[in-house]
């Protein structure tokens, strides 16, 4: 779910990825021609970065604190320094100087080592909130198409924050996470952070105006790291205390857990099962004081033969083999979840047109298709694989020998490292979505076969209870 936002961010990450076979010196003479990020200006706020997500047994021990956020100079997240021992290569990302890859691992091997092992991305740049209070649940409930009332505490769910105007676009992807009947964990893209500040400031004025009491506190400099790949549960669980147990913790759920640091353990940190690669995997939120600790334990406990870091060029590789979104490239303001490929995220009980969240009835009409005499979409996003070079964002989607008639335009696209093909993604006309339909893709003028194909690319290896 992570935003690009400028086009340099953009360009960075497609050059690693174009990059992804040739030498650590070539990728520095790449990336060093990319113009420097700048982005508006934010909205100051202050924000308590405090107890929102420890446990309530430890809630009256935790420091309080408070930022002036500023995006007219580049961020960086409290792994900065860490990255540059490790030999990062920093690029502008959402605001924040972040790693793209490290010295002396290509994009595709890190993408590779990922797959085998276990790799630590440094996703500190996302904005990490906690909506609280009696009306919390309400209010998520009309900003989003979930169910929250349904939704187990400590499990999670894939959603969308929806434009308020009725259309069904897509405001932002998120994650929200139920801590406790009136506390929800959500988490948003960076890229997105000054317009989702606006949105939800707008829409928490109209909670308190209809009798709702929710408040939403920001966890500004709090860490947030992804540990993703087939070794991860056992990195994690030797890094841990010992009073946690992963496996009871399935996919979609979350619980909490210290890791033993030099002669103490740290904060209660929330951990989460599931990412962004399509292996298993945890998302873990820490505390400003413990990240850099914490980091650092799960790097040594399993060497580097385990577990190493790994950049932004192959955790995009990697979400695209998981047919995974990108927002600002694969959704938009324009994009509704049924045209995205993403009405699973509706779940049955909020189908229809009175369901009360933003967009319902028109979101309710396009669920019906066209051919069982609904609405339906005129235009859906599918998977493709790519003849020849890779399609990237931008190409025209054209009928398979006939280049004038227009189908469609790819999103996102790389070479795919697990299968040694060009994959993509991008929106089609409805009617040409199914597997197998046979396209053409206009790459640098020429047209390239491609095929229409299922997603996500690579089998996900979530980690699910029987």
């Amino acid at each position: 779910m992570q935003s690009l936002k400028s086009a340099s961010v953009a360009n960075a990450v497609r050059s690693a990825t174009r990059i992804s076979q040739r030498s650590v010196s070539r990728t520095t003479r790449a990336l060093s021609t990319l113009r420097p990020q700048t982005t508006t200006r934010n909205v100051s706020r202050t924000t308590a970065v405090s107890a929102a997500l420890l446990s309530p047994k430890t809630q009256q021990q935790a420091r309080h604190g408070s930022s002036s956020a500023s995006s007219e100079a580049l961020q960086k997240t409290p792994l900065y320094d860490l990255h540059l021992a490790h030999g990062a290569q920093m690029v502008p990302f959402g605001g924040f100087h972040m790693p793209v890859q490290y010295k002396g691992l290509s994009v595709s091997a890190s993408h590779a080592f990922t797959r085998e092992h276990a790799s630590i991305f440094d996703v500190s740049h996302m904005v990490q909130r906690v909506f609280s209070g009696p009306g919390a649940r309400e209010f998520l409930e009309r900003v989003t198409p979930s169910d929250l009332a349904s939704l187990g505490v400590h499990h999670s769910t894939l959603s969308v924050l929806l434009k308020a105007d009725g259309s069904g676009g897509i405001v932002d992807d998120t994650i929200v996470t139920k801590l406790a009947e009136d506390k929800f964990y959500v988490v948003t893209n960076a890229g997105c952070r000054e317009k989702d500040n606006e949105y939800f400031d707008q829409e928490l004025v109209k909670a308190k105006e209809s009798g709702l009491e929710v408040t939403q506190e920001q966890l500004d400099g709090w860490g947030l790291v992804a540990l993703q790949g087939p070794e991860a549960e056992a990195v994690l669980a030797d890094a841990l205390d010992g009073t946690t147990d992963l496996k009871d913790l399935y996919f979609g759920q979350s619980v909490y857990g210290k890791v033993k640091l030099d002669g103490k353990t740290s904060a209660p940190l929330l951990i989460s099962r599931g990412g962004y690669t399509g292996e298993d995997g945890f998302e873990i939120s820490i505390p400003p004081s413990d990240t850099v600790a914490v980091t650092e334990k799960l790097l040594t406990v399993g060497g580097a033969e385990q577990v190493q870091f790994a950049g932004l060029g192959a955790r995009d590789s990697l979400r695209l083999e998981a047919g995974m979104c990108l927002y600002g490239h694969d959704l938009d303001e324009s994009v509704s979840p049924v045209e995205a490929g993403l009405s699973w995220v509706i779940p049955p009980n909020r189908r229809k047109a009175d369901a009360g969240y933003y967009g319902a009835e028109t979101i309710a009409a396009q669920l019906t298709p066209k051919s069982k005499g609904g609405k339906g979409v005129t235009r859906r996003r599918v998977g493709l694989i790519v003849a020849g070079a890779p399609a990237r964002e931008g190409a025209e989607i054209v009928a398979k020998g006939d280049p004038t008639t227009k189908l469609g335009r790819i999103t996102s696209g790389c070479p795919s490292p697990t299968l040694g093909k060009n994959v993509a993604m991008g929106y089609i006309k409805d009617g040409q979505h199914k597997s197998g339909t046979e396209v053409e893709v206009l790459v640098r003028g020429k047209a390239r076969p491609a095929v229409v194909a299922k997603m996500p690319f690579v089998p996900s290896k979530y980690y699910k209870s029987a």
